[in-house]
């Protein structure tokens, strides 16, 4: 007896949809990193689409060191807040981590909420809530106390690209290690940490990018000495749509395209 089984959508148009939908969401995406790549390379004095001509003095300003000193600074304090929040979240979210491993599964459902709530909270409440904790205890904004905040909002990233891994190992290798005679902190160096190396690199790289980007919690932590490069890169729009916004764009945007094509070849799986 034929089995009949009725197809409500039918196949040209599921594939219609598909591919149609998804090239819109290609194009959505694509289209204004290529509109911010193409006016950084205008010939004109400020940020217009279509360019008017093709030049590279855009990118010759922003490397100048007198006229884009400030740009400069900002760029070299977001870089050491976005490093530093690398490494506090190395120091939260990888014993967390492996911590998670080791206990039961109902404890961790009760547990794990807690710790990825501030990726549900958003970064501008969280900034001014921040601000009014440390001015009540008598903490100033600077860019210590920014560090601290972005590790807290973005923290949760490594974690959870950690923990990803983590869920995927098998725990006999770690009790092998054991049986054999070696310390928690030999496991830990030669067994455990290189196992979870891919999710902590890409934890780290998530949580760079995203406190590189970061305008919210920056905006309320920051002092007056630490213009960091998103906030700089609104500033130059409102006073005279300087086109080094655009080519301050393109520059992120290379960096990001290298680091990712970088990263996915050294940890592209290697064949047996």
């Amino acid at each position: 007896m034929r089995e009949h089984r009725g197809n409500p959508v039918p196949p040209l148009l599921y594939k219609a949809f598909v591919f149609g939908f998804g090239s819109l969401c290609l194009v959505y995406l694509i289209a204004p990193i290529v509109i911010a790549l193409t006016m950084s390379f205008t010939a004109g004095q400020s940020l217009r689409y279509p360019p008017e001509g093709f030049s590279l003095r855009w990118y010759a300003a922003l490397l100048d060191p007198v006229r884009s000193a400030t740009e400069h600074a900002a760029a070299w304090n977001s870089l050491k807040i976005a490093g530093l929040a690398v490494l506090g979240s190395l120091l939260f979210a990888v014993p967390a981590t492996i911590g998670m491993t080791k206990l039961r599964r109902g404890t961790v459902g009760a547990i794990e909420p807690l710790l990825l709530a501030p990726l549900v909270l958003p970064s501008l409440v969280y900034g001014l809530a921040a601000l009014i904790v440390a001015s009540f205890v008598g903490i100033q904004p600077s860019l210590w106390l920014t560090v601290v905040g972005h590790v807290v909002v973005f923290g949760p990233l490594m974690y959870r690209a950690a923990s990803v891994v983590a869920q995927s190992l098998n725990p006999s290798l770690a009790e092998a290690s054991t049986t054999m005679g070696a310390s928690w902190f030999t496991t830990l160096r030669r067994v455990t940490l290189p196992l979870l190396t891919p999710g902590i690199l890409a934890g780290a790289f998530l949580v760079f990018i995203q406190s590189l980007d970061n305008v919210s919690v920056s905006l309320f932590l920051a002092d007056a000495r630490t213009t960091v490069l998103p906030l700089r890169m609104f500033a130059l729009i409102e006073e005279s749509l300087d086109v080094r916004v655009a080519a301050i764009s393109g520059v992120l945007i290379g960096l990001t395209l290298i680091v990712l094509l970088v990263a996915r070849r050294v940890l592209a799986p290697r064949p047996a």
